[in-house]
């Protein structure tokens, strides 16, 4: 493998076009969200529908994930790397071009073949970009990458469409799309020759039977009542059926399609679980914040996009000194990742702590903004410890696991938090309910002043804060479980940089 370490004006354009890329295809996964309505309306799809627009993009996603490094030996780093962002840059402007939303779902699910391993691939060419010494440096550049597209996609997702239309959340990636592979095709470097490499057919549709079916019943699931769905129950058996067999089959073959072998280091094993973990509970948060301030505290969308901001800002804050931490004092990585885990679960419980059925912006600012300076310190160390176990090919194997990990973390958390949102909103609900009697005089009192209706309205607001701040008690317990987690990682001291 030869070296592709670059320096001055060379390494400036390579980390240039792999964080437009990475930006472009995280920006991605959120940035449709707050858009959804509008194009159900104008599309004329229905709710059930129109979610295809995002179910179909995760699972084209989640399934090439893993497949990125047998696509990197196959047909060579760089052409797949370029193919992949024009090919996301193109089926971007397709989706804005759409008319139909049978023409817009395709489009969606070939951006998602597209998009899935940019994030990957990016992470792995930047650690080989930079010396090993800078190994925490590249990482950093990554996280940033990673953080920004997530943290500002509601809230462009918003301004666009309101602004002009929703086309506009795909046609805005076009010109950083081109600008990247420019940039990457000029000044990149393949690190190998390609070569032939067996296509390991029958690995690669179970992983996509496994992850696809999986996916799905995690996207549709509460919508469709889990279990009480036939389809449910049919892709459940083969999310389970095919990637046990998957794993059966890829560590029986010579040539599998996804080397599961690297699970052998206990420290990309380790890491892989601990992104998952990282995955469930930024994107719970990302996936509660803005539910919660519009849904129960009427905030405007704007103002529930900066709150995810508020976030993201003490993650941008914090992760250069997390870099120093590491670098320069030397610090074990595995103190940092312990400490981060321990102040995302404060700020959980400070969340769930505060959360009512009204109050100010102000009031929820602090409690975001440490989770940021506690996500701070997950990101990068992680990255490190776990980049810095692998050598050679074994670098964009631990690098695809880590973001299937993080993307199946946070899919995990969507699902069993709408869930929990809705059950315990009902429960709550009912208790609620059970306690307001005419013959407790406050509430006679209040029934003189407030219809029945107004009433209603009123224990449904109270009841889903309740169930809002259960949720923000589980993001907490999952922080808290993380910490022991991270003594199983194995780490050494990141030399400092120049």
């Amino acid at each position: 493998m030869d070296s592709v370490v670059e320096y001055g004006w060379r390494r400036a354009a390579v980390v240039a076009g792999v964080m437009l890329a990475t930006v472009l295809q995280v920006l991605d996964a959120t940035i449709v969200n707050v858009a959804l309505p509008t194009i159900q309306g104008n599309l004329g799809a229905s709710l059930d529908d129109g979610t295809w627009i995002i179910t179909g993009y995760i699972i084209a996603a989640v399934i090439v994930i893993p497949l990125t490094p047998w696509l990197q030996t196959r047909f060579g780093r760089k052409r797949y790397y370029l193919a992949a962002i024009a090919g996301f840059t193109l089926t971007s402007a397709l989706c804005g071009l759409s008319t139909g939303l049978g023409e817009l779902v395709v489009f969606r699910i070939l951006q998602g073949l597209c998009g899935g391993g940019l994030a990957a691939t990016g992470q792995a060419i930047l650690r080989d970009t930079f010396p090993p010494r800078q190994l925490g440096l590249s990482q950093v550049l990554v996280a940033t990458g990673a953080i920004t597209g997530p943290s500002i996609g509601p809230t462009l997702g918003g301004i666009l469409t309101d602004a002009w239309s929703w086309n506009w959340i795909f046609y805005i990636n076009v010109v950083p799309g081109v600008l990247a592979v420019v940039l990457l095709l000029l000044y990149l470097r393949d690190p190998a020759a390609p070569r032939r490499a067996r296509i390991d057919v029958p690995g690669l549709a179970l992983l996509a039977i496994g992850l696809g079916c999986l996916q799905y019943a995690l996207n549709e699931g509460e919508r469709n009542d889990w279990f009480a769905d036939a389809r449910l129950v049919t892709c459940a058996v083969l999310a389970c059926g095919g990637l046990a067999a998957f794993v059966w089959w890829e560590l029986r073959t010579a040539q599998p399609i996804v080397d599961l072998r690297i699970l052998k280091n206990r420290t990309v094993a380790a890491g892989t679980l601990l992104a998952g973990v990282t995955g469930f509970t930024l994107f719970g948060g990302i996936v509660l914040a803005p539910q919660f301030t519009q849904g129960v505290l009427g905030f405007t969308a704007t103002l529930s996009g900066e709150s995810v901001l508020v976030r993201a800002l003490g993650i941008l804050l914090f992760t250069p000194l997390t870099l120093a931490f590491l670098n320069r004092m030397k610090w074990n990585a595995r103190w940092l990742l312990g400490a981060g885990y321990a102040l995302v679960a404060a700020a959980n419980l400070w969340q769930a702590e505060v959360t009512a059925s009204s109050g100010e912006f102000a009031t929820y600012v602090l409690p975001l903004f440490v989770g940021g300076i506690g996500f701070a310190q997950l990101f990068t160390p992680l990255a490190v410890t776990v980049l810095g176990a692998v050598r050679g090919v074994d670098t964009p194997k631990a690098a695809a696991l880590l973001a299937l990990a993080q993307q199946l973390g946070g899919s995990i958390a969507t699902a069993v938090l709408v869930t929990l949102l809705d059950r315990r909103g009902a429960f709550h609900h009912d208790a609620l309910a059970a306690g307001i009697t005419l013959s407790r005089a406050a509430i006679a009192n209040v029934v003189q002043h407030v219809s029945p209706q107004a009433l209603a309205g009123l224990v449904t607001r109270e009841a889903s804060a309740l169930s809002f701040a259960d949720a923000f008690y589980l993001l907490a317990l999952c922080g808290a479980l993380a910490v022991p987690l991270v003594l199983i990682l194995r780490t050494k001291p990141v030399l400092a940089s120049p």
